[in-house]
């Protein structure tokens, strides 16, 4: 169920979880398994804090805050930085961020959730369903979404997505192939009867351009796409977002493809802000597939 995760060949960590495309005997495209990709992530510089630092006593050493031996990952950094501004706590007897770990757990133990809005993860999500995506937009506190839109995007690049129930039994796989080389056929075939009528001066659509008309015929020929379809999206949540998704979505009480997305998004996300999320624990559930839990399902 868990995917390999990759890594961007440059200097910062962005990893990656690939997915490969396959094609029907009639050449229709469909994926098995999400694609994920890390897209963007905090990028900090508390070099501006010094002005601010330096406005202390200086026998207080708040200066020595930006002098800590141990460099945290860019979204720990951050939201360490906001909470200790919370209590002015820059002096000798701070949490070091040696100790960071100790900081952060404590912060989840006790509930206080806030200072981990700070920091934004985006992901592009594709090789996931339109039946994904419709439950993804339900989750709003924190959340940013830019999702495929079939109404303007061409039938060209119409891809499916194979549910994990279908690819281990030989007749679900082969009545699921069947069915998107139908939906591809007869989405091809509404397009063009649709171009076709309003050539020869049949007014079925009101376009007068010829983007409009398009536009037009896609939103009435995408009316026959199936959930399986697949519907490629960017989405970006802050880290007290996220955290709520994958409690909610990647538990074993999860539909089974939401739980694959949230389950990888974890894995990446554990790759570049360990401290953040190390109060979740990974599960094997006895169909094969993966979960995970917490006891600070409220952070």
């Amino acid at each position: 169920m868990a995917g390999k995760i990759s890594r961007a060949k440059k200097k910062d960590n962005f990893p990656f979880i690939e997915s490969k495309t396959y094609l029907t005997p009639n050449g229709t495209a469909y994926l098995k398994n999400p694609g994920i990709a890390l897209i963007c992530k905090p990028e900090v510089d508390l070099s501006g804090m010094k002005s601010f630092l330096a406005g202390f006593p200086k026998d207080y050493d708040f200066l020595k805050y930006l002098k800590d031996p141990k460099a945290l990952y860019s979204a720990e950094a951050l939201t360490k930085a906001a909470g200790q501004t919370c209590y002015v706590s820059f002096g000798p007897g701070r949490t070091w961020n040696k100790d960071a770990q100790r900081y952060f757990d404590n912060i989840i133990t006790s509930g206080h959730g806030s200072v981990l809005e700070h920091a934004n993860f985006s992901f592009l999500l594709w090789g996931v369903s339109r039946s994904f995506t419709h439950e993804l937009v339900r989750h709003r506190a924190g959340c940013a979404y830019s999702q495929v839109s079939q109404r303007y995007v061409s039938g060209r690049v119409l891809r499916f997505v194979e549910r994990e129930e279908y690819q281990s039994d030989k007749t679900l796989h082969k009545l699921f192939e069947e069915r998107i080389d139908r939906a591809y056929q007869e989405y091809s075939q509404m397009a063009e009867y649709l171009y076709q009528q309003q050539g020869k001066g049949e007014k079925i659509l009101s376009g007068e351009v010829k983007t409009d008309l398009r536009k037009k015929v896609q939103q009435v020929a995408r009316s026959l796409l199936p959930n399986e379809t697949e519907a490629p999206i960017v989405v970006t949540a802050n880290v007290r977002a996220w955290r709520h998704m994958i409690n909610m979505r990647a538990s074993n009480h999860s539909e089974i493809e939401i739980r694959k997305v949230f389950f990888n998004i974890y894995k990446l996300l554990r790759k570049v802000s360990p401290m953040l999320f190390s109060d979740f624990k990974a599960l094997r559930l006895p169909d094969g597939t993966s979960a995970v839990i917490t006891e600070y399902p409220k952070v």
